[in-house]
């Protein structure tokens, strides 16, 4: 697990396609004609880009699925999830870091039913053994977690196999799995329920996401999409047997679209919450717009609550990624332009089809000349 890695946008440095729409939830509006029309020609322009991405980066497979309009329109699967197995819509996917979000929406939606505040101490219910006798560690709550300003390192093994300050809370970004297991233990001893059970209660029945887990699932059989390394050899896939709120969420693009969806519609958080969420809890702009970088810098940059977030203009967009041994994964959405694309991949060199896809989408062009700016 690389997640040290996975919030850095440097990281952004062959079968027919199988496509397929997301239906829309109940008690929203079906596609109109003109959208319908405008994923036919999606899919035509990735269909005939991806395959020769895939060969060329040595990526065995992608599965992609777009947002327009703020709701989940299309998906489509190029390339094979083990070899001599076609990818589909259904195909999963470790999806690594971006398991994260998914974690804070958690929390987003406990602090709106007045659960839990995002700036009580955690200490009052959940303290690490490791940490017990660190006065520091009254200074952990929920919002230092989502925006990674726990102090600590990203996993303990980092520190000797055992949960440590590397600095104090509150003061500097340093992204950290570790504060994201961390919040998941304090919201299982606040509300006296498995965080799995909160997870598929608050999020992922709400939202429809029947092919997201946190944990190994009989239902997984045969839908694995196997990692490979940067010249295609396959690696033996990781999942977790308990959950976690890091990592390891078993999911796919058509799954967590609807979940960008439902976050960019603002459900189960209101308008209060939602307006907190495009806020940078966690000012990152002079180091990602370092010289030679100005040139596409966003006017604000940094962590939000649960995402990376960029403001150009009057318009944020989100962003999460995920890089596992042998897989990468990218999402992003604009609430305000109301769109959003997921990449999803089983192959180490998976960043590389990032920019190439957008490019070919032609939105956002500000966020990707970033990217870009970031990538070179």
């Amino acid at each position: 697990m690389n997640g040290a890695r996975c919030a850095a946008l440097a990281l952004l440095a062959c079968s027919i396609m199988q496509a397929a729409p997301i239906h829309a939830a109940a008690g929203k509006p079906a596609s109109t004609k003109h959208e319908l029309d405008g994923a036919a020609s999606v899919r035509a322009t990735l269909d005939a880009l991806v395959p020769d991405l895939l060969v060329a980066h040595h990526v065995p497979s992608a599965s992609i699925a777009i947002v327009e309009n703020g709701r989940a329109l299309i998906v489509g699967a190029w390339g094979e999830q083990t070899p001599g197995v076609r990818a589909t819509p259904t195909t999963l996917y470790n999806i690594a870091s971006m398991s994260k979000p998914i974690s804070a929406e958690v929390a987003l939606r406990l602090v709106a039913r007045g659960t839990l505040s995002l700036d009580e101490p955690m200490a009052a219910a959940w303290v690490d053994p490791d940490i017990a006798n660190d006065p520091r560690r009254s200074l952990l709550t929920p919002r230092l977690v989502l925006s990674h300003r726990t102090g600590f390192a990203n996993w303990r093994r980092e520190t000797g196999g055992k949960l440590a300050f590397v600095r104090e809370p509150g003061t500097a970004f340093g992204y950290s799995g570790e504060g994201f297991e961390y919040l998941a233990r304090f919201m299982e001893r606040k509300i006296q329920q498995p965080f799995e059970q909160l997870t598929r209660e608050l999020v992922f029945r709400p939202i429809g996401m029947r092919d997201t887990a946190q944990s190994r699932q009989p239902w997984f059989a045969g839908r694995i999409a196997v990692p490979h390394d940067a010249n295609g050899r396959t690696l033996e896939p990781e999942f977790a047997a308990r959950f976690m709120a890091s990592d390891l969420v078993y999911s796919t693009p058509g799954d967590y679209a609807k979940f960008i969806a439902s976050v960019m519609q603002r459900e189960r958080v209101g308008n209060a919450l939602a307006s907190e969420r495009l806020k940078i809890q966690t000012d990152r702009k002079a180091e990602l717009c370092a010289p030679p970088r100005q040139a596409h810098c966003p006017d604000a940059a940094g962590f939000g609550l649960g995402w990376e977030v960029y403001r150009f203009g009057d318009a944020h967009v989100h962003m999460h990624t995920g890089k596992d041994e042998g897989l990468f994964t990218f999402a992003y959405f604009s609430p305000e332009r109301g769109r959003g694309v997921v990449i999803f991949t089983n192959g180490e060199n998976g960043a590389q089809l990032v920019l190439p896809v957008l490019d070919a989408l032609g939105h956002d062009s500000d966020f990707v000349a970033f990217l870009r700016d970031l990538a070179g």
